[in-house]
């Protein structure tokens, strides 16, 4: 009967806090231009849902290969604009995807089980085809997603993975406590879901166990919060250097050296203790997001590919 209690005094009044917004995360992001946007495309997952991604064409004849832009935590496809533009001068074919519960691909801070956005990703792949070689790119979540699909089964769905900026684990050693105040999480409901989910009740799933630093106007149109399935998805496997240790595929890193979300200078320590030689670039001058935005970050980025393409 006390555990009873306790399990739903933590559902009921466990949650997240609502975290004060975050300007240094939204603020670059309001300078983008989308007047080029292309409209967004849809191909259907496993389950009939509705997948959107925007193309981007190569500016080249013939293709050199193909970019698959996964967006960070919060956002949609529509924060890869500026990489993916830059991809295409460069001669590759970018793909910017809305990951299911975010922007256009399905509902909003939910998903249906830990799993759903590999197999997502996989019908994505099988059903534009990429042309190759082919990388798959992920932005801080976005990276740690990647992460965790280069180190899983599906792996050579992509020549090669670039992430940048990643989360691995709150436990990590590149993890600054909060996420820099980006996000705040509901320790105690998501252990009671948690323990519920363990025994087949599924009842409380769709409640919010995280919630990110926004303002009311951003509120508006991106994710502000996450259910505990993808909150779990959309990182690297809890055991994060068994998820590093099993990636075969080239393997590269960038982030700005000022990063205020994660300890940059730390990741490629993280690496070598794995035994993994995964070649770190940090580029001076930059946060966490203007490493998507500006000049010296995108020229970083489009090279880190250009280079896991070659190996």
């Amino acid at each position: 009967m006390l555990l009873s209690s306790l399990v739903a005094l933590a559902i009921a009044f466990g949650g997240p806090a609502k975290p004060p917004p975050l300007r240094s995360i939204s603020e670059p992001f309001e300078k983008v231009d989308l007047s080029d946007l292309p409209p967004a495309q849809r191909v259907a997952a496993r389950d009939g849902t509705q997948l959107a991604f925007r193309r981007y064409p190569a500016a080249a004849e013939r293709a050199k290969g193909s970019v698959v832009l996964v967006h960070g935590s919060s956002a949609g496809g529509i924060s890869m604009h500026v990489l993916a533009r830059a991809f295409a001068a460069a001669g590759y074919e970018a793909c910017a995807l809305d990951v299911r519960g975010h922007g256009e691909s399905g509902t909003k801070g939910f998903i249906d089980y830990v799993g759903q956005l590999e197999d997502d990703l996989e019908d994505f792949c099988r059903a534009v085809a990429p042309a190759r070689p082919s990388t798959l790119v992920g932005f801080s979540s976005g990276g740690g997603f990647a992460l965790r699909f280069a180190g899983s089964s599906r792996q050579e769905l992509f020549s090669g993975y670039v992430l940048l900026s990643p989360f691995i684990s709150q436990d990590a050693p590149t993890y600054r406590p909060g996420g820099g105040g980006w996000v705040r999480v509901g320790v105690p409901r998501l252990v009671a879901i948690s323990l519920l989910r363990a025994i087949g009740v599924h009842a409380f799933d769709r409640l919010p166990i995280m919630r990110f630093a926004l303002d009311d106007a951003a509120r508006a149109f991106l994710t502000s919060e996450y259910s505990c399935a993808l909150a779990e998805n959309f990182r690297p496997e809890r055991d994060y250097r068994a998820n590093i240790r099993a990636v075969r595929r080239p393997l590269r890193l960038v982030a700005g050296r000022d990063d205020e979300v994660f300890y940059a200078d730390r990741f490629a320590a993280l690496f070598e203790a794995e035994r993994k030689q995964v070649p770190v670039t940090l580029v001076p001058g930059l946060g966490h997001v203007t490493l998507t935005l500006e000049p010296a970050g995108v020229h970083a980025v489009v090279s880190a590919v250009a280079a896991a393409s070659a190996a």
